[in-house]
């Protein structure tokens, strides 16, 4: 009888795996499928060239659904479908090559951006911080410190991946804890909370480039700025913090049970990771109080009515010079303190070596910035031939038509931005593809493109843990299999997939809470509903 039991158990369990194995070869098989995202890029301007000129051909057009805008401008009538593939079209392609990629509103954005975090990175100031605020955690707040601190390290890209997560799991070993537990904490708040910070980063100007971009395509003079989503990020700190450590500390670490280091492919007794050191935390002090000046300066400009860099004619913050230059802000704030901690530490001497910190971050931006130039074609191309305006309107009158015009339409928008993410990992890439479609569709059905942006980033940010596309994925499968030499790409997903599901209804939950029924913005200036 207990053999019976046992085989019907051990049956249950093949069944399982079985279902799970073909759901991860799926996705995997779908991944594959798509070419590397600069190829793909490549391709998808070449498609709208060819496409372009079928539906020209036939005349393909729409009823114009603009209002007459603030300047007097009334639509035409009608927008019809215009061809690239003719003489004139090529002509066009040929002579605006260059700027199209030039004038790619996130290029310049990102790349300024970058050059202040990287003198912050570089010098050190980025991974002591991450070290002290973990390290010096107590036992109680470990959890929540591992993946807030995976939060806040987004402002400088892989430096989560690359010396938050090894460290989580050390940590956890070192308190007796499974160590695949605190691995999987640091890879929820690096990855799954990606769109969430307390302070911008690089990919908020990233993001509202290729926003705004999407958003010219109903509104010429719509102007979306890298703060526009930065109240909702804020307080999604704190849900995304609160919500790791109670699926790690519930769900994930009961799940892994007791840890036998027999299980480890190292010698575990031989990893180290010190505390900063007496100078270290020094330096982190200075840099803190050159941080707080540099905000205090910043404060006079904005806060009294009659800052210098409110706006010139209403004395808003809203539309004001602070807020249209948010990035030379994020250069300076994490520059000069990156600067004073690396003088401390003795990690930058002099001028020298801030330029070799922004040197060596801009040689690794070359496959960006490549990525960069296809994309930028893309983008010029679908909006010359009228396809994403068109394609909006479609959609829209769909949406009307279905009845699903109202707020619970963000439902089906952030579960698609969370499949698609499955087989395109890139954060820019799969916005540059989606946004020219969806952000003038929901524009049309009456949403502003800051609320669109924010909900997509909900949607690209739940599924990266277990996308096996996701850029890092592999450097997570290698640090795991040190502390479980037979682990597999299956087990990794299944660890990380409550925090999948648990981030997607959670956030999603806030934000119709903090947009449609508290009725707050997405960030400074921004509105819910789009005016026209």
């Amino acid at each position: 009888m207990q053999d019976a039991n046992e085989q019907k158990t051990q049956t249950n369990q093949d069944r399982r795996s079985g279902w799970f194995s073909r759901f991860l070869a799926t996705v995997e098989w779908l991944g594959n499928l798509l070419p590397h995202p600069i190829t793909l890029f490549a391709l998808l301007a070449m498609s709208i060239v060819i496409i372009s000129g079928i539906l020209g051909y036939f005349d393909v057009s729409v009823v114009d659904p603009r209002p007459i805008d603030a300047k007097g401008r009334a639509p035409d009538g009608m927008i019809q479908v215009v061809s690239l593939f003719n003489a004139q079209g090529l002509q066009r392609i040929v002579t605006h090559l260059v700027t199209n990629f030039t004038g790619f509103a996130p290029l310049g954005t990102v790349l300024v951006a970058l050059l202040g975090v990287s003198v912050a990175e570089h010098s050190g100031l980025l991974s002591t911080a991450m070290r002290a605020m973990v390290m010096n955690a107590s036992k109680r707040m470990v959890t929540v410190v591992i993946v807030l601190a995976g939060i806040l390290s987004n402002t400088a890209s892989e430096l989560g991946y690359v010396v938050l997560i090894p460290l989580a799991a050390m940590i956890f070993h070192s308190l007796g804890r499974h160590p695949l537990a605190g691995l999987a904490a640091a890879f929820a708040g690096v990855s799954g909370g990606y769109s969430a910070n307390l302070l911008l980063g690089t990919v908020d100007p990233l993001l509202s480039g290729i926003t705004e971009a999407a958003a010219h395509m109903i509104d010429q003079d719509y102007v979306v700025g890298p703060e526009v989503n930065w109240y909702f990020m804020f307080i999604s700190t704190f849900l995304i913090a609160g919500l790791g450590a109670l699926v790690t500390e519930k769900i994930v670490e009961p799940r892994l049970g007791k840890y036998d280091p027999s299980e480890a492919s190292i010698e575990l007794g031989k990893q180290e990771m010190s505390a900063p050191n007496a100078q270290e935390k020094k330096a982190l002090r200075w840099a803190g109080v050159s941080f707080v000046l540099l905000c205090a300066v910043l404060a006079l400009t904005i806060v009294p009515e009659n800052g210098i860099l409110r706006h010139p004619e209403t004395g808003a913050v809203a539309g004001s010079p602070f807020l249209k230059g948010i990035v030379a802000f994020i250069f300076v704030t994490f520059a000069i303190p990156g600067f004073v901690y690396g003088k401390i530490a003795g990690t930058m001497k002099n001028d020298k070596d801030v330029i070799n910190a922004m040197s060596k971050s801009m040689g690794a931006m070359g496959l960006y910035i490549t990525l960069v130039f296809f994309a930028a074609q893309f983008v010029a191309f679908f909006n010359w031939t009228n396809l994403g305006t068109v394609l909006a309107v479609k959609g829209a009158e769909l949406i009307q038509t279905i009845g699903l015009d109202g707020p619970g339409v963000f439902i089906f928008f952030i579960l698609m931005c969370g499949m698609v993410n499955l087989s395109l990992g890139s954060a820019s890439a799969q916005w540059a593809v989606t946004a020219p479609i969806f952000v003038p569709m929901l524009m049309l059905v009456g949403f502003a493109p800051e609320v669109i942006q924010a909900a997509y980033r909900i949607g690209d940010s739940v599924t990266n843990v277990i996308s096996p596309m996701m850029s890092y994925f592999g450097l997570i499968l290698a640090i795991a299999a040190q502390y479980k030499k037979d682990l597999g790409m299956g087990t990794l997903i299944a660890t990380m997939l409550p925090y999948s599901l648990v981030f997607m209804v959670g956030w999603t939950v806030l934000f119709y809470l903090w947009v449609f029924i508290l009725g707050m913005p997405v960030g400074p200036g921004a509105d819910t509903y789009y005016p026209g």
